[in-house]
């Protein structure tokens, strides 16, 4: 299984951990990022979260995300890819989500991601037959069925 997490899932563990829904998202992308060190889920990167992430103004924060993309990257969209994801992005766009968001999304579709995680609930509205949009509780939720039922 392929997931892509877009940069606000990298960042969730640096947010304000006192509000329940942030702290449960925290836990949730830590435990992903334990299976994907694991190797049961596979991490999909694109140019454009790391060029996202190199605008993150702690660097310490870019650093470590920066490290745990390069370290675990199973499949990468590259820049040299650009005009296709413009393209896919410009279809995303339509629909109403932001400029950046719907490129994130067009890598995702691009790499065959099996899930998009986000925490941003305006993107988890979009909708689409490619993949599916998840926030990381709900992932892990519903890998926890999918474990369940293969075993």
């Amino acid at each position: 299984m392929k997931v892509y997490l877009d940069n606000c899932c990298y960042n969730r563990p640096y947010d304000d951990q006192s509000q329940l829904r942030i702290s449960l998202e925290t836990q949730a992308k830590l435990q992903i990022q334990s299976m994907i060190r694991a190797k049961e889920i596979e991490l999909v990167t694109s140019y454009v979260l790391l060029y996202e992430n190199s605008r993150n103004p702690y660097e310490s924060r870019q650093k470590a995300i920066r490290g745990f993309i390069r370290e675990n990257t199973a499949a990468y969209i590259d820049i040299d890819r650009a005009a296709e994801v413009k393209a896919l992005a410009d279809k995303v766009i339509a629909t109403g989500v932001k400029t950046a968001d719907a490129h994130h999304v067009a890598c995702a579709v691009l790499a065959e991601s099996d899930y998009f995680l986000t925490t941003d609930d305006r993107l988890l509205k979009y909708k689409t037959d490619k993949l599916c949009m998840a926030d990381p509780t709900e992932f892990i939720r519903e890998w926890e069925v999918l474990k369940n039922e293969t075993e």
